[in-house]
Order: structure tokens, then C-alpha cells, then sequence
């Protein structure tokens, strides 16, 4: 069957470059059983979607076997799937649909910590301190019953939990999802045969989850905290946002040594084909650092948070694309852009929520798609969707069980696909799924927003439609014009991109408009990103 979308230029390798990669969150995409919970065949009857919508490839969060303590990410099996989501042949029957739409597919890979259930840890736990097995996690003694040292998990509370021997191991997330040691050489050759396995498999890439945290500082020496301030992961803040804080002092994260798998990594890539690649979550405290893990030897790409968490600012938007840009040139890299994803609040309620966190939305999403490079999208941002309120009963991050805090429920709710009521579409039978869809979602469903020009559904195509024409064309070079402090604009190739933050309208450059995320009458209203050509 011949594709149905190709944007990417014939012969191009590095599709990665410029494509538009669409987040799938599995257990809140479709369900094909009626159980509540997303799986692989509801993704696979959806793809259809994903061609129209216009882009290049899915990314979809982890599916493989897993007791689900973090949804997924506490691994107990790297070669299979759990049957919450399906079975192999489901995985292999996704993968050829996609092809044969023309989307690439990316699957999620947890390389820091694996499930207390792994078969490994299990043997851990068995062979007691001292032993080999022992060896390929993190476990301490502790000479006065406390955890060996200071670190908080990203979940919060301790990093550390004593098991019935009086050792500790240490767990950067959840106490269900042990942190591996990566100095120990069965680490390393599990992970690139479980690399082989999918490539093997025909997947066209890999998601690396905390791609910083790998190695830790041998010493595991306590962190040094600024008086008055308490010792952090220094990863999330106060909302489980997964939002980097000002702690220089991280000998947790983004050790040197961490490079060196990327760059073994690389040539088991390269020896699957050239068109296969990874892109690193790596939230790293600068742009340069960020940069070393797309070095040409090593990474494909690293996500950019910094746009993600920039204010509603013209003079912020223009420092991170001029930093961002900085950054990857010097290692030949492309820079990756990002407004939404599982572990964020998502950016219409960021931007405010209503109306004006919506235009807001629009308005960035248009201008992060100008730019060079890639974007992701998160499932549901094409719809328009907020932050859900979830009910405390009905809340299961992780993150909000050890804290009480609101956790990442709330961006995690499952899209609605058509109807008047929940379940919208999202699986065949007619109660609510795994987390309750609220009962406002009916206009805002993919049925709905088909049919309505004005949706944010239709923009969201028209402009990934419009991009095709120069995302790989107009280059690589951006230029800052200046149209005020409140205006963020620049060209790129043939395109003029121009984003009003501020509170009145605004004139706009001379260019025949090609598409504006609002309404457009002479002047650029605020809260409004328009394309000129």
C-alpha cells in the first residue's frame, strides 16, 4: 500500500531533522477492548488520525510488561508486552500500519531504573548483600540507620528504601523502580541487546527516559544544599511538573560518563541502518550542556524545555530560540521544540486557561512550528484540551500518592474522540475510562472539531499542512526582526513568523498572510501568531 503522508524529502535519512513527532500517551490514546485503558491495537485503528493531522511519526510511551506502580515507566520485562496493552504481534502490526501511512515510529525506553519486579531485582533481593546480583543495582549499607545519604527521590521523600537485610537501594523515582548501576558491564549489554530486540522489530527510534541520570557520582556523597533549602532531585517543582530548579549541586544527574553509552549506542543505531534514531529527555541545567548529548557521535536529539517553560514573553521566547540555536549549531545538531507532554501541565492552562489560554496556545504552537528543527505534540494539545481538575479519588500519579500534591494526572485524562458523552469515542463501551473525561468535552471531541473550520483541530492541520511547504527547505538560519518589546518575529527563508504577547495590536511587516492562529483584520491582535510569506 502506498503511504499517505510523506513530508519528508525522498532519500532523507536524518528524517529526524524536521519532522513532527506526535506524543502517544498509550494508556489515554484509544481503547480497543472496553477495559478503560488505552492499547496498541486502539493506537493502531487511530493512525489514520495521525496521518491526517499531518505528522511524521508517533511516539509512544513504554507498553512493555510492568506491575503499572508509574504507568509503565517501572519496567519488568524490556522484550515484551504487557497484557494491559496487548501482545507482541500487536506491537508488530502497529509498526507495519504506520509504515504504511508513513509515520515513523519512536518507543519509549527506560534505561535508569527498571520495575522492583524485574526479574533481576527479584534475584537482588534473593542473593542478599555482597553478590553479583546485588551488583547491578545501587544498595548501601548504612552505619547508623539512616539512608546513606541525603538525596530525594523526584516522587518525593527519601531516594532510599532499606529492605529486610538492612541494606538500602537507591530509587531516584518511585521506591517500585530501583535505580540500575551503570558501572556494573551487564547494565550496558542488557540495554543494547534490548535496543537490537526492537530494531529488530522495525521500530525507527528511541525515546530515552532521564537520559542524564544514568551515572551517578561513585561516591554517592550527599548533595550540598544551600542553607535554608532542602536537598531535591532537582527535578520537579512544587506541581510535579518536571521542572529543573536552581540546585548547581546535581551528583545525581548528567555525569560525563553518561556519553559513553549514547556513543556505543550510536553505532548499534548505525548498524540497524541510517535512518534509525534517539532523542533524549535530559533535563539539563543549560543550553551547552543539553547540546553534548547531540553531539555527532552520540544522540540524535535532546528535548528542549526551555520553551516549554519560558513565560508568556517576547523578550523570553527570543533568548531561548537565540540560546537554543547557539547551542546545537557548534555539535551539527537540530534543535527539538516542545509546549506539552505527560509529566506538564499543559500549555493552554499554563498560558491561563479560557480563551486566552487558548489563543495563547495557538499562538505558540504556530511559532514553534516556523522554527528549524522538530516539534513535538502532545496527544489532545490538537484539541485544544486543559489541564483536567481530577477528583482525589480518582488520582493515581505516583508523584500525588507520596506527596498529596496535585502529581500529572491531570494532563493524562483520555482524549475524546466522538459522542455527546464519556467515554468520547475512547473505547467501545459506554462508562468512564481510567481517569473520568469531564462532561464539558463534548464540543471538543475529534468528531466535533472535524467538521468546524475555525477549530483548533482544522488550524492545527492547516498548519502542519503549510509546513511541509518549508520545513526543509527554508533552512536553518533564523533572523530576530524588531517589532516592539512585546513582539517576538523573525525570518526564516522565505517565512515571516510574528507573535504579539502583548496587550494592543500590533502592525504587521508586508507579506501575504498564509495562516494566523486567530482572527487577522490589518493589524496582529494580541495574543495572536500569524505566518507571512
Amino acid at each position: 500500500m502506498a503511504a499517505l503522508n510523506d513530508p519528508i524529502p525522498a532519500g532523507r535519512d536524518d528524517w529526524w531533522r524536521h519532522a513532527v513527532v506526535y506524543q502517544v500517551y498509550v494508556r489515554s490514546f484509544a481503547d480497543s477492548d472496553g477495559d478503560g485503558v488505552g492499547d496498541l491495537p486502539g493506537i493502531t485503528s487511530r493512525l489514520p488520525h495521525l496521518a491526517g493531522l499531518g505528522v511524521d511519526a508517533l511516539w509512544i510511551t513504554p507498553f512493555y510488561t510492568s506491575p503499572q506502580h508509574d504507568h509503565g515507566y517501572d519496567v519488568a520485562d524490556y522484550r515484551d508486552v504487557d497484557p494491559l496493552f496487548g501482545q507482541l504481534s500487536d506491537a508488530d502490526d502497529l509498526v507495519a500500519r504506520a509504515h504504511e501511512l508513513g509515520l515513523r515510529v519512536v518507543v519509549d525506553l527506560v534505561p535508569n531504573h527498571t520495575s522492583d519486579e524485574h526479574e533481576w531485582f527479584k534475584a537482588a533481593l534473593a542473593a542478599g548483600p555482597g553478590s553479583p546480583e546485588r551488583a547491578r543495582y545501587l544498595f548501601r549499607d548504612s552505619e547508623d540507620g539512616n539512608p546513606p545519604n541525603n538525596w530525594e527521590s523526584v516522587f518525593g521523600g527519601p531516594a532510599w528504601t532499606q529492605v529486610e537485610d538492612g541494606q538500602w537501594y537507591l530509587h531516584l523515582f518511585d521506591s517500585t523502580q530501583p535505580d540500575l548501576d551503570w558501572r556494573n558491564p551487564e547494565v550496558p549489554a542488557m540495554f543494547e541487546d534490548v535496543l537490537r530486540f526492537w530494531l529488530d522489530r522495525g521500530v525507527d527510534g528511541f525515546r530515552v527516559d532521564v537520559a542524564h541520570g544514568l551515572f551517578k557520582e561513585a561516591s554517592l556523597r550527599d548533595q550540598v544544599v544551600e542553607e535554608g533549602k532542602r536537598a531535591s532531585s532537582g527535578q520537579v517543582n512544587t506541581d510535579h511538573s518536571m521542572v529543573s530548579l536552581d540546585l548547581k549541586d546535581e551528583p545525581m544527574w548528567d555525569q560525563p560518563e553518561v556519553h559513553d553509552v549514547y556513543r556505543a549506542w550510536h553505532r548499534v543505531l548505525d548498524e540497524a541502518g541510517p535512518d534509525k534514531m534517539a532523542v533524549a529527555e535530559a533535563w539539563t541545567q543549560t543550553a551547552e550542556s543539553m547540546a553534548a548529548f547531540v553531539r555527532p557521535d552520540e544522540l540524535d536529539q535532546a528535548f528542549n524545555f526551555a520553551w516549554l517553560l519560558a513565560d508568556w514573553s517576547a523578550e523570553a521566547f527570543a533568548r531561548v530560540i537565540t540560546d537554543t540555536l547557539a547551542a546545537v549549531e557548534p555539535v551539527g545538531a537540530s534543535p527539538t521544540w516542545v509546549l506539552s507532554n505527560h509529566d506538564v501541565v499543559r500549555h493552554v492552562t499554563r498560558y491561563g486557561g479560557g480563551e486566552q489560554g487558548l489563543a495563547r496556545a495557538r499562538a505558540a504552537t504556530l511559532t514553534m512550528l516556523a522554527l528549524p528543527g522538530s516539534s513535538y505534540i502532545y496527544q489532545g494539545e490538537e484539541l485544544g484540551l486543559e489541564q483536567v481538575d481530577v477528583a482525589p479519588e480518582d488520582r493515581q500519579d505516583p508523584a500525588y500518592l507520596r506527596t498529596g500534591e496535585a502529581g500529572r494526572d491531570g494532563c493524562r485524562v483520555p482524549i475524546p474522540w466522538s459522542g455527546a458523552q464519556a467515554p468520547y469515542g475512547f473505547g467501545p463501551g459506554t462508562t468512564q475510562p481510567w481517569i473520568p473525561q469531564p462532561a464539558e468535552w463534548a464540543t471538543l471531541t475529534v468528531e466535533a472539531q472535524s467538521a468546524d473550520p475555525s477549530s483548533t483541530l482544522s488550524f492545527y492541520r492547516d498548519a502542519l499542512r503549510l509546513r511541509r511547504d518549508f520545513a526543509w527547505s527554508a533552512g536553518e538560519d533564523v533572523e530576530l526582526l524588531d517589532l516592539g518589546a512585546d513582539v517576538l518575529a523573525f525570518r526564516r527563508g522565505p517565512l515571516t513568523a510574528v507573535l504579539n504577547c502583548g496587550d494592543a495590536p500590533v502592525a504587521l511587516p508586508e507579506g501575504e498572510v498564509l495562516l494566523a492562529s486567530g482572527p487577522v483584520d490589518g493589524k496582529l491582535p494580541s495574543d495572536t501568531a500569524v505566518w507571512l510569506r
